[in-house]
């Protein structure tokens, strides 16, 4: 497993009864994890004196319960990048902290090349891979389907101080967006895709993961210049093992290309506990 290292504005720090207790700069946070599955004492006095806490209601969804001030928006920095943080429905912040490990695999692998290089970073969220893109010098088309996200991404881009970089903010459903890229002729010399397990599209399109996986990957394949240096694709989704997503990338990214590939669990140290909380997985190709 790939863990976090050097995020001193992000501490996960511990994980107990269904529940993480994090700190995202100076603001104490406790989130639900359906993967803490053991309980103990909570030793750590924050457990009863985090800011809010987020309740899972029995019906779907839930809320936040502010137990003390929190500011509306508030950044904490990884790396000379700064991210906007702030509660959003279904106990998310707009940040995934385990992600950092492929931030900065992907600006090693940038600044590895003595040229400009082009990403794709598709179902892009608030563009936390493609700030670091932009800050390691490459040139990054931004693909996301939600309007308000692709909005947080701009903003999460001016606060690192990369807003000016040669950037494409698309809001737009990715397997069509690559579909038509594809008959452009368009390619791209590293590709970063994050797709959820279920979701929608801007006119409404249904999102299955186990469904669509296959197809998305395949047309997506296409995208990449006979130059690409790498494709990244995370998965939350359980019901895929690590070994099916090798397998997959093999087929339809790698094809004849010369390269490893490699899957693995990227997690988060759990201080308290002295453990790794695994937070998905990661299937990379990487060209030799």
């Amino acid at each position: 497993m790939r863990t976090v290292e050097g995020f001193s504005d992000y501490e996960l720090i511990d994980a107990d009864s269904g529940e993480r207790l994090e700190r995202w700069g100076d603001i104490i946070l406790i989130r639900p994890d359906p993967q803490i599955i053991w309980s103990g004492k909570r030793k750590d006095s924050r457990w009863f004196d985090a800011h809010a806490i987020y309740h899972r209601s029995q019906s779907g969804g839930g809320y936040w319960e502010k137990l003390k001030s929190v500011p509306d928006v508030w950044s904490i920095g990884y790396e000379e990048l700064t991210f906007r943080l702030k509660p959003m429905g279904f106990k998310h912040t707009g940040l995934f902290p385990e992600q950092a490990v492929n931030w900065t695999l992907a600006r090693k692998l940038i600044e590895k090349e003595n040229r400009e290089i082009s990403v794709l970073n598709l179902f892009a969220y608030t563009g936390a891979a493609t700030v670091a893109c932009l800050k390691a010098g490459a040139r990054v088309t931004h693909v996301d389907a939600s309007k308000g996200m692709t909005q947080w991404a701009k903003e999460n881009a001016a606060a690192s101080g990369v807003a000016d970089r040669p950037v494409r903010w698309l809001v737009d459903d990715c397997l069509k967006f690559v579909k038509r890229e594809i008959i452009r002729g368009n390619t791209y010399d590293e590709i970063i895709m994050d797709p959820p397990s279920y979701g929608r599209g801007p006119t409404g399109e249904v999102w299955k993961l186990e469904q669509q996986l296959g197809e998305l990957l395949e047309e997506t394949g296409k995208l990449l210049s006979n130059n690409a240096i790498f494709f990244f694709l995370n998965t939350y989704t359980a019901g895929i093992s690590p070994s099916i997503l090798n397998y997959m990338v093999k087929r339809y990214i790698a094809g004849g290309r010369q390269g490893e590939i490699f899957t693995d669990e990227i997690g988060l140290y759990v201080t308290e506990k002295g453990i790794s909380l695994p937070c998905g997985n990661t299937t990379v190709w990487m060209k030799k």
